[in-house]
């Protein structure tokens, strides 16, 4: 039982990843729509959060007041923080570096863990698949047109998302033990919400409301709302909970793979033989690494 529980864990890490690796598609059609990047965010996660709350049990509070501040924490880690430093760096630097500094998360998860909670021990199986798979993911970012063009501002802020990835990663395993998935979800979707508002009480609200009859936006918002935020939050929730924190983090290298078959698919961009050679080098990586002992505590 415990073997068929894993492969599925391993499975619904990675359909969970290939979720989120076409969710630029839809992003893409709304900010084309007038839909701001932060209207985006918090529209996705009120919708998820409404789901969550109609089949979850009425407990609003975690046991303890330090498991309520471990969730304020992911709320920004997975959430309002990591969005919005994302996005801003998207503004910043070249969405090359950003998606290539994002995708350094695994490494970075697995790092925190090693100088922090020391539960690891770094084996070299474990370290050459995340190097082989982070090799892939800049293969089929960069697509042989590589230039060193740093922005130490933007490139800074792409750092923070990836460390906030990171965090966010380890602390699920802390919470997801002694909560279920469904009630992780919940609380990681409100303090989301909650930690974005400052932004727009500085900002103010500017896509309209007949915006939303427009079957692109509606369309695309409940995607992002139902699936990539909804379902896919406590998918992952589960998968950390089953296999753990670094395992289930190395499925971010992914990301690139999903993105550039949806780029295919939705808006024509090409597989070039670069692309398909990254993708193996990650797929080989990914393999190494989750295939790897890993001693968490």
């Amino acid at each position: 039982m415990s073997i068929s529980k894993d492969l599925l864990a391993h499975a619904l890490g990675v359909l969970t990843v290939a979720i989120w690796g076409t969710t630029f598609v839809s992003t893409k059609y709304l900010i084309g729509s007038g839909l701001h990047v932060a209207e985006v965010f918090v529209l996705r996660f009120l919708i998820a959060y409404a789901c969550v709350w109609l089949i979850s049990p009425r407990r609003l509070w975690a046991d303890t007041l330090k498991d309520e501040g471990l969730f304020v924490l992911l709320g920004i880690t997975g959430g309002s923080l990591y969005f919005m430093t994302e996005n801003i760096a998207v503004g910043l630097t070249y969405v090359n570096n950003v998606s290539f500094i994002v995708c350094t998360a695994p490494l970075i998860t697995m790092l925190l863990a090693r100088v922090f909670t020391h539960s690891l021990r770094m084996r070299r199986r474990l370290v050459a698949g995340s190097v082989l798979a982070l090799v892939g993911v800049a293969v089929v970012i960069f697509n042989g047109h590589f230039v060193l063009k740093l922005n130490p501002s933007g490139d800074l802020i792409a750092l923070a998302a990836a460390v906030c990835w990171a965090v966010y990663s380890l602390l699920i395993k802390k919470v997801s033990g002694s909560y279920s998935a469904v009630f992780v979800t919940r609380k990681v979707f409100a303090y989301g919400i909650l930690t974005i508002l400052p932004y727009f009480a500085a900002r103010g609200w500017s896509f309209p409301l007949q915006g939303f009859a427009n079957p692109v936006v509606y369309g695309n918002m409940l995607f992002l709302g139902l699936i990539a935020s909804f379902a896919c939050f406590m998918t992952w929730s589960w998968v950390v909970h089953q296999i753990g924190a670094l395992k289930t983090a190395n499925y971010v290298y992914l990301n690139p793979v999903t993105t550039v078959v949806a780029s295919a698919l939705f808006l024509d961009e090409p597989m070039t033989a670069l692309a398909y050679a990254g993708s193996v080098l990650i797929l080989v990586g990914v393999f190494m690494a989750n295939s790897a002992p890993i001693e968490e505590r």
